[in-house]
């Protein structure tokens, strides 16, 4: 017994140190020479409120850009997805019911054009992403709710697409909530 316990202590308190001590001084190392210090990116909107931008915010009004949905009602204290496989009968309904208010909401917008981003929920369930075409197909809801024509807004939406990182790294995509602050900052 001597001969397994020893070693078994040993390597915890060589874990122990390590993992709570070496490990995590080199991380927070490596986020002090990230942007913003690894504090997240904070914005302040015309409201004096302060907003993280890489967390997603909830958006339901019609004069708004939806985000996606979240599997966590968008509560950033918990980040998760549903874990329902994509023939679970709750998630298929779910689904629906997304489909199916998405399409009250945007009048004209038949389920088959419906980006797949905006009815299902991502990974983390608090992705401040869209893409562009999710982005696309609410123009006219959000343009006729402010009454401003579609083409300022289509510009609007266009100078906030975020480019790949380094090019090459993931999709083009919409942060959602900077792009409904500028929509709130827009002069007609």
């Amino acid at each position: 017994m001597k001969k397994n316990l020893i070693p078994a202590l040993l390597l915890s308190v060589v874990c122990l140190i390590f993992f709570c001590g070496i490990y995590t001084a080199v991380i927070w190392g490596i986020t002090q020479l990230a942007p913003n210090h690894g504090n997240g990116f904070v914005v302040k909107a015309s409201n004096g409120k302060y907003y993280y931008t890489d967390i997603v915010q909830k958006f339901t009004a019609d004069n708004y850009f939806w985000p996606r949905p979240s599997a966590v009602d968008y509560n950033a204290n918990g980040s998760g997805g549903s874990n329902k496989g994509p023939a679970n009968p709750d998630l298929l309904k779910q689904i629906k019911n997304r489909i199916d208010t998405f399409t009250k909401h945007n009048p004209g917008i038949d389920k088959a054009s419906i980006p797949s981003d905006m009815v299902t929920a991502s990974g983390s369930g608090l992705d401040p992403d869209i893409s562009i075409q999710g982005a696309n197909v609410q123009i006219k809801r959000v343009a006729a709710a402010r009454h401003l024509p579609e083409e300022k807004i289509q510009q609007l939406v266009n100078a906030h697409i975020e480019k790949p990182l380094f090019g090459l790294f993931g999709p083009e995509k919409i942060n959602v909530l900077k792009l409904n602050l500028a929509l709130d900052n827009l002069r007609q």
